[in-house]
């Protein structure tokens, strides 16, 4: 027998062995639920040609077609995807209304023999929860903010919260973006949505008692928006700053960056983005600098020049002091995620 559920708790999604999402992979790519596989009933190209052919031709046809392609992608997946699950396979099926896609996939699973579970409302009910927790509902948890100018570890300082026991949560990875004018990562950035998922999903598995520690950042990482509960939090929240001195923050920078340091065009298109207050003068050094590959230098005088002079523009107080490193050893960064936890701790 066929399940159904609308409940999309961590819990519940924990207790399926796969969550199987059977839209089109461009569907799929837009936005998911983090963790679901694709195994498309109709991909792209098929779901285009059955709804010209329902719209402009036959419903019949149409619906002919369609129930062949349904029926050879399932056997595909069955043949493949899904050919080492036993009998005690558990599955969560759904489509983007929870309608005629999974439920074509559902009835050949469940004559399998599996337990399987159709997602009521499909896509739009995981997407219904994902608005209403970030667009719609005040924030309710108490928040940390790690500041401090770039180059600082913030980040690295943040993945140490979370092996002492902190909850954190990493925007800039779940948006993969380091939030800076060349913090772009191979791949491009998740659609805004598919960043909102993976968002929700970090926030929906914290416990709400305790506090959520986070990397300040603007309101955008990338291209990609913190939604507005969220930013507000973040505008009132109490901040950690830290400090390092500049050298040692340069290197760390080319150290982090590496990737786009080593690709000499990439860098040049970088610096042609920086913000019309620069003098023309001042860029075509900062691009002689990049092509002669004196990188450091170039990441000092950007940091003296462009992202201090930001930083202090943006004018938030520590609130819950500062962390003042001497360099950005792997010790002194453990010491600053030890100075953040005990903060933390104590609220």
């Amino acid at each position: 027998m066929i399940r159904r559920t609308t409940d999309l708790s961590p819990a519940a999604r924990a207790g399926f062995d796969a969550i199987i999402d059977v839209r089109s992979p461009a569907e799929f790519a837009l936005d998911h639920i983090p963790g679901a596989i694709n195994l498309p009933v109709l991909d792209d190209a098929q779901r285009a040609e059955v709804g010209t052919e329902y719209v402009q031709g036959s419903k019949f046809l149409a619906r002919r077609a369609g129930a062949a392609m349904v029926a050879r992608n399932i056997a595909a997946h069955l043949q493949d995807a899904l050919k080492d699950r036993d009998g005690s396979f558990r599955p969560l099926v759904h489509c983007w209304r929870g309608g005629q896609r999974s439920g074509a996939m559902a009835t050949v699973m469940d004559q399998v023999g599996w337990t399987v579970t159709v997602l009521d409302g499909g896509y739009q009910t995981w997407r219904r929860a994902v608005v209403a927790r970030l667009y719609d509902q005040p924030w309710s948890g108490r928040i940390v903010l790690i500041d401090g100018g770039t180059g600082t570890g913030k980040t690295e300082v943040l993945n140490r919260l979370a092996t002492r026991g902190v909850q954190t949560v990493d925007l800039e990875g779940l948006a993969r973006h380091r939030g800076s004018l060349f913090g772009a990562l191979p791949g491009g950035q998740p659609a805004q949505k598919l960043f909102e998922s993976r968002l929700f999903a970090a926030l929906d598995a914290l416990d709400p008692t305790r506090p959520l520690v986070l990397e300040a950042e603007s309101s955008k990482v990338g291209a990609r928006t913190i939604p507005p509960a969220l930013w507000a939090a973040m505008t009132a929240a109490p901040r950690i700053a830290i400090t390092a001195p500049v050298p040692a923050r340069a290197r760390h920078i080319v150290a982090a960056y590496g990737r786009i340091a080593a690709d000499p065009a990439a860098l040049d298109t970088a610096l042609t983005r920086l913000p019309r207050h620069h003098a023309k003068a001042t860029v075509t050094r900062w691009r002689e600098m990049a092509a002669a590959g004196e990188i450091e230098g170039l990441a000092a005088e950007l940091i003296v020049d462009h992202y201090d002079p930001a930083y202090r523009r943006a004018g938030e107080e520590p609130g819950l002091g500062t962390v003042s490193l001497t360099d950005l050893s792997e010790t002194e960064l453990d010491r600053a995620a030890d100075a953040v936890a005990a903060a933390v701790s104590n609220l």
